[in-house]
């Protein structure tokens, strides 16, 4: 049985930056956050602000295309808490972009790994964490179908249509499956979609991961 005392914890995947790195900030007043991301030095950074806010964070550094990787973690995560409360998904491979008939093979095989292969490996990995009480959420970015966004834009879809499942599956048995779409936001994922845009315009993170929780 799960510890009622322990914490409530949420797992980010993708933490490291943009919309995971805020939305791991604005959990961490109210949950222990296990961050997950490749790049150990953002995750160092992020682990400072977090404690500066008074919270807590694990920290772990690696990628999720990596199956023994997520296994493992999640492994871990059962053994120390038996549980995650909220998983928020927000790991992405954001290819260049190209007419079709010029996708890079190596682009077209990243995207698919990480967004959408690890995304079916890592639902199966934390629906028995999550149990009937948690919440997953995934973040919907509509591009399929438009011009030069063959890799990402099929590959997000593919992503979530796999959540889109989930969903209706969980829905009277749970976890409760969310699927939200951001505004649009001055990442770096968007800078290297439309480089000549006005980022001021555009919702900052902080405020967008702040939206987007108070939506579920």
């Amino acid at each position: 049985m799960s510890d009622t005392s322990s914490p409530k914890i949420a797992l980010v995947t993708g933490a490291s930056r943009g919309l995971g790195a805020a939305m791991a900030e604005a959990l961490a007043p109210d949950f222990h956050v296990v961050a997950v991301a490749r790049t150990t030095g953002a995750l160092e950074e992020l682990d400072d602000r977090i404690k500066a806010r008074g919270g807590q964070a694990t920290l772990a550094p690696m990628d999720i295309t990596n199956p023994d990787a997520m296994a493992q973690l999640c492994r871990s995560i059962y053994d120390r808490w038996s549980k995650v409360d909220l998983w928020a998904h927000c790991a992405i491979h954001a290819a260049p972009l190209t007419p079709a008939g010029h996708l890079d093979p190596k682009d077209w095989d990243k995207s698919v790994a990480v967004n959408v292969t690890a995304t079916g490996r890592l639902i199966p990995f934390l629906a028995p964490l999550l149990g009937e009480h948690g919440t997953a959420l995934f973040f919907d970015d509509p591009h399929a179908g438009d011009k030069f966004f063959a890799a990402y834009g099929a590959t997000k879809a593919a992503q979530t249509a796999l959540a889109r499942s989930w969903q209706a599956e969980s829905d009277k048995i749970g976890p409760r499956v969310h699927i939200l779409q951001p505004k649009p936001m001055p990442t770096a994922t968007r800078a290297r979609f439309f480089p000549g845009e006005d980022r001021a315009t555009l919702t900052p993170t902080a405020d967008e991961a702040q939206r987007l929780l108070g939506m579920i």
